[in-house]
């Protein structure tokens, strides 16, 4: 036999008012929503929604009056006493699409600040007026009382909760009406100040100079996100019902940033630091919009993700990668400066975008050999970009590459490495091309044999500290002559060197798996590759004891590593003090 669910509805009451919104202070949201549904039901006529706070009533409670449709008694029952029906409009042959409202439980926000909801209605479909009474225990009335209300409309008055009553004050109220509300159809009005403004305010009206337009559009933004824009874009997607305005920041801001837009949904305010509603590259991007197809939360204190959302933010990245494409033709220099601050949403865009590629390339730029260029400065004076992927690695051998006559790319940087790689998607295989340390050997000349020879007599003194280095020394002429050596690691040797030094303090079984894993090293995991135009290396090959020449090998390797800029294991930095020391000793004793 199959039975219905036993619900509490009094636990029902705190779930939803106390745990589906954020804040207390939904409830004037809620109230004008209901009240806005109402004046779009009866279509013409009077559309005002007037309320009186606390100090206006006198007595302690909140009333909210609207020149509505109004309730039947049936529709009372049907739209305020029935929970989590979404149709429920529908059956009353309302179109859902044009209310505010969708999920019938709006109204229970009010229980956030009150003890009781009053609710009095006359419908402009005829018969008396109607009172309907509900508190918080998840009890309600309803009673036909022709005396209670005259005109067509619905009036709510809120009895406060204890320590709630600042939350019905005149204060707390028009701030709020004025948040959420500003925007509506209908005249809010408390006490007698107007809160609705006339128009929304990024419409700009026929006859008003661009000028205009954008510096009033600056300062709106100034007022609602707090920054003076570097540009004003308006937005109009007529198939999402959109209208609104795109703010670009002036400074740079972080990736991860959370984007917080200002998003009105049917001139209601759904939030104003609304996410998900362009895509994640637009970081530096705020916007302020109305939309009557986006649809919200339950809360409606969010998007909801759907089909609709996922065009509105396709079509919105559409018009700001447009505007950059045509920022970067027709104002080079504004460009440059934009992209300069926002370089990480521009480069991670321009992976999945050609167009803006072209733009990244073009005006982006890259710490290089010669210099800070473009790609494309740097383009024309190399057939290809030889790149390395490492900030530490380029900064160790930009010296020697300029030297060299190579031209090399700093991509050491978020993003910079899988753009190199795109460029070569793109214009095929030789646009570009990383460059390994190693490379740098090929463009370096072997020094005289006599000169080999002697240095390498001398290293055969200071074998020990190579060996403890896993070092091998390698003769070499390049420029420029200042640097007397280059540190060489090749990477899977270092890794094999790695794997033996855990085995030594593995346990037998861990260590028998890494031994499995790791590869017989032929030869040294670090090259030491000396350069035999310098003076102190010349001298190198003159020494003849062992004590001096083990002591100035291992300082060259200790000052090439600390060049490389790589981390310094424990025994690398007992062998700087270790050097340091023992030359100072020498010195010291002269």
């Amino acid at each position: 036999m199959s039975r219905s669910f036993g619900v509490d509805l009094r636990g029902i009451i705190e779930l939803l008012s106390q745990h589906l919104y954020s804040s207390p202070r939904v409830y004037i949201r809620e109230l004008l929503q209901n009240a806005t549904d109402a004046i779009t039901a009866r279509g013409g006529g009077p559309a005002s929604i007037r309320i009186d706070p606390a100090e206006s009533t006198g007595d302690g409670t909140l009333r909210i009056a609207d020149t509505g449709i109004g309730l039947t008694e049936d529709e009372v029952h049907t739209l305020l006493s029935t929970l989590g029906r979404t149709s429920k409009r529908d059956d009353l042959g309302f179109a859902r699409q044009d209310f505010l409202g969708q999920f019938g439980v709006g109204l229970l926000s009010c229980f956030l600040v009150a003890d009781e909801i009053h609710l009095v209605s006359r419908s402009a479909k005829g018969g008396p007026a109607v009172r309907w009474t509900a508190d918080a225990s998840g009890t309600y009335e309803v009673v036909a009382d022709e005396s209670a209300r005259a005109e067509i409309g619905t009036t709510v008055t809120l009895i406060p909760r204890k320590d709630a009553e600042h939350w019905l004050q005149h204060d707390m109220v028009a701030a709020l009406a004025r948040e959420f509300g500003e925007l509506l159809p209908a005249d809010v009005e408390i006490g007698s100040e107007r809160l609705t403004l006339p128009e929304l305010p990024w419409l700009r009206p026929s006859g008003e100079p661009v000028d205009d337009y954008t510096d009033r559009m600056a300062a709106y933004c100034e007022r609602t996100f707090g920054f003076r824009p570097f540009e004003v874009l308006p937005l109009d997607i007529p198939a999402a019902g959109l209208t609104g305005a795109a703010f670009v920041m002036p400074d740079a801001a972080h990736p991860g940033s959370r984007q917080a837009h200002r998003i009105y949904l049917k001139r209601m305010l759904v939030g104003d630091s609304v996410e998900g509603l362009l895509p994640d590259w637009a970081y530096f991007v705020r916007c302020a919009v109305n939309s009557s197809a986006l649809r919200p939360t339950a809360s409606r204190e969010s998007l909801y993700q759907d089909e609709t959302l996922l065009a509105v933010r396709d079509e919105l990245g559409a018009v700001l990668k447009d505007w950059l494409v045509r920022l970067g033709a027709t104002e080079p220099d504004r460009a440059s400066a934009l992209l300069a601050k926002h370089q990480l949403g521009m480069k991670s865009v321009a992976l999945m975008d050609d167009e803006l590629l072209r733009l990244v390339e073009h005006w982006l730029p890259f710490e290089t050999t010669d210099g800070t260029m473009t790609l494309r400065q740097f383009r024309r004076r190399y057939p290809s970009i030889a790149y390395t992927p490492d900030v530490d690695e380029f900064r160790q051998l930009a010296s020697i590459a300029q030297a060299q006559g190579v031209g090399l790319l700093n991509a050491g940087y978020a993003y910079d490495a899988e753009l190199m790689r795109r460029l070569t998607e793109v214009d095929g295989p030789s646009a570009t091309r990383r460059v390994v340390p190693s490379e740098l050997l090929a463009t370096m000349d072997h020094p005289d044999a006599g000169i080999e020879g002697a240095l390498r007599t001398s290293l055969k003194l200071a074998q020990t500290v190579l060996d403890r280095h896993d070092c091998e020394a390698l003769p070499r002429e390049f420029d420029p002559v200042s640097l007397p050596a280059l540190l060489i690691t090749d990477a899977d040797r270092e890794r094999q060197r790695d794997n033996a030094e855990i085995s030594e303090q593995s346990d037998p079984l861990w260590a028998e798996l890494l031994g499995q894993l790791a590869e017989p090293a032929s030869t040294a995991s670090q090259q030491l590759v000396l350069n035999t135009r310098n003076p102190l290396v010349r001298r190198l090959s003159e020494l003849t004891d062992r004590t001096l020449a083990e002591l100035t090998v291992e300082s060259l390797y200790v000052h090439a590593l600390l060049q490389s800029r790589r981390p310094m294991r424990p025994k690398d930095t007992a062998a700087l003090n270790r050097s340091f020391l023992d030359l100072l000793d020498r010195a010291v004793r002269r």
